[in-house]
């Protein structure tokens, strides 16, 4: 495996190829209804991880369905069945609305105040690429809002050249939703030292609830020929880290990177697609991904230090989780 080309050209977390469950012409709501409950039932990857009994939910949600329900309403009856995953790696798009399992995250504190960072921490950040920058105290400081925004091994050199006189660097990824996981990589292959082990990752390949192909190990490989940094790095994390957000800090868990703050809100499957004959088309999660030591990363991953930030703290114009981060160089 040359470094994490295939966990690279296996994610597809922002464009899902469609693969056509039926060629026939449209055909009515039941039909449809029927194919998007199978569709899941042989393809969903943790029905028996959260305990999810599906013929039950078809119970639930197939005496909604009739021929004479309008798409619109034959979407709805779908998305509130597809809810029950609880996974943000699963939604319905019908051409008119898109269906996601959203807004969870509003159960937990927010912890992080944007307009805060710019009045109280950033000062006179530089904007290289996509990474806010800037250095607070002597320590480094990245915000990386999203990972669909790529950056470049010139914008790490710009940065890394910055940060050597620093004495660590924190990585804010707080509220990163995701994107592509080859930009989390080609930060952590400029601090990792030696090829290491990041996770294990299985896709279903059967019918059955637990039809799986064999676990697969996925490394990371140090980043020898480009600026590294080699001092000591914290990232920061809360409820709304999703998908490739939680791979990064899943990630970092396994190479040993200490991370603050709050959970990462999940996301541990590869999403795959399908489109139904009336045109809807659905993704959800087809993969499995653990930790070195077992621990199935859909749940999120917990922090080392975990911290929330005090109202108290807020109103002055303090980041708890911030100035809890930077204890950790002194």
């Amino acid at each position: 495996m040359k470094k994490i080309l295939v966990v690279l050209l296996l994610f597809v977390f922002t464009a899902c190829e469609d693969v056509f469950i039926e060629k026939d012409p449209p055909s009515g709501n039941v039909t449809n209804f029927d194919l998007l409950w199978k569709e899941l039932d042989r393809k969903y990857s943790f029905f028996e991880y959260k305990r999810i009994n599906w013929d039950s939910v078809y119970t639930v949600y197939r005496p909604q369905i009739h021929n004479n329900l309008s798409r619109e309403e034959l979407f709805e009856v779908m998305a509130q069945m597809l809810s029950t995953l609880r996974d943000g790696h699963v939604n319905l798009r019908s051409g008119d609305n898109i269906s996601k399992y959203e807004n969870w995250f509003l159960d937990y504190p927010a912890n992080v105040d944007r307009e805060l960072l710019i009045r109280h921490y950033w000062g006179d950040y530089h904007i290289t690429g996509p990474l806010i920058n800037t250095i607070i105290g002597e320590v480094g400081y990245i915000h990386y809002s999203s990972f669909r925004n790529p950056i470049s091994a010139d914008n790490l050199d710009y940065i890394f050249t910055r940060f050597k006189d620093t004495e660590g660097l924190i990585i804010d990824i707080r509220s990163n939703e995701g994107g592509n996981p080859k930009n989390s990589f080609k930060i952590l292959e400029r601090i990792i030292s030696e090829r290491k082990m990041l996770y294990k990752q299985a896709f279903k390949n059967g019918p059955g609830h637990q039809d799986f192909e064999p676990f697969h190990e996925v490394y990371l490989t140090p980043d020898l020929e480009n600026v590294r940094f080699e001092k000591k790095v914290v990232v920061l994390t809360n409820r709304r880290c999703y998908s490739a957000a939680n791979y990064f800090a899943a990630s970092c868990k396994a190479l040993g990177i200490t991370l603050i703050g709050d959970q990462t809100g999940g996301g541990g499957g590869v999403p795959a697609g399908s489109e139904l004959p009336n045109g809807f088309h659905v993704n959800y999660s087809a993969s499995v991904s653990l930790l070195p030591d077992g621990y199935n990363m859909e749940a999120g991953i917990v922090p080392d230090i975990a911290v929330n930030m005090a109202e108290a703290d807020r109103t002055k114009g303090i980041d708890s989780i911030i100035e809890r981060a930077l204890l950790e160089f002194k």
